[in-house]
């Protein structure tokens, strides 16, 4: 069982209040928030202001490797059993962006799958609690924090209207 992180429960009712609270928690400088919502919502993504994914870069690098191996591969076959026709080169260029292009998009939307599980994986909000009703009206704001900074974020986010407030420890 995963170890539980330490930090203040707030659930909202008004999905105003919480992206209020989220906005005020994120100035005071918490960035580890964790929020739960039965819907996506535009206000809290706006709110939470994600970074950009880094999916984007496996992506990236898959297809290049993908357009790579594709020239790579051709061009070494056609080296390795030389067919001279008609005068033609060994190996040229122009048939074998064909594969190039198939090789680009396979290796890319591989890599892009993997990229999802992989970083999916490394950001499971183990050890955080949830609650029941979040999957059904209710939305919830988990933010870490020390013992000794518990009392200030319950104090902001009873100000911003939650309707329960509790401390994991």
């Amino acid at each position: 069982m995963p170890k539980s992180v330490a930090g203040v429960l707030g659930q909202f009712d008004h999905l105003d209040a919480a992206c209020d609270a989220i906005r005020d928690l994120k100035a005071v400088g918490h960035r580890d928030l964790t929020v739960y919502s039965a819907a996506p919502n535009h206000e809290l993504e706006a709110a939470i202001g994600d970074p950009v994914s880094p999916v984007r870069l496996f992506t990236l690098i898959g297809g290049l490797l993908g357009c790579a191996a594709g020239f790579g591969m051709t061009i070494w076959m056609s080296r390795d059993w030389p067919l001279l026709v008609g005068g033609k080169p060994i190996a040229p260029i122009p048939p074998y962006v064909v594969l190039g292009f198939e090789l680009t998009i396979l290796i890319g939307a591989l890599s892009t799958v993997a990229g999802v599980i992989i970083l999916s994986m490394l950001k499971a909000p183990r050890g955080r609690p949830y609650h029941p009703r979040f999957s059904d009206d209710r939305i919830g704001v988990f933010v870490p924090c020390a013992a000794d900074t518990a009392p200030a974020i319950e104090t902001l986010l009873r100000r911003h209207g939650s309707v329960e407030v509790t401390r994991d420890a």
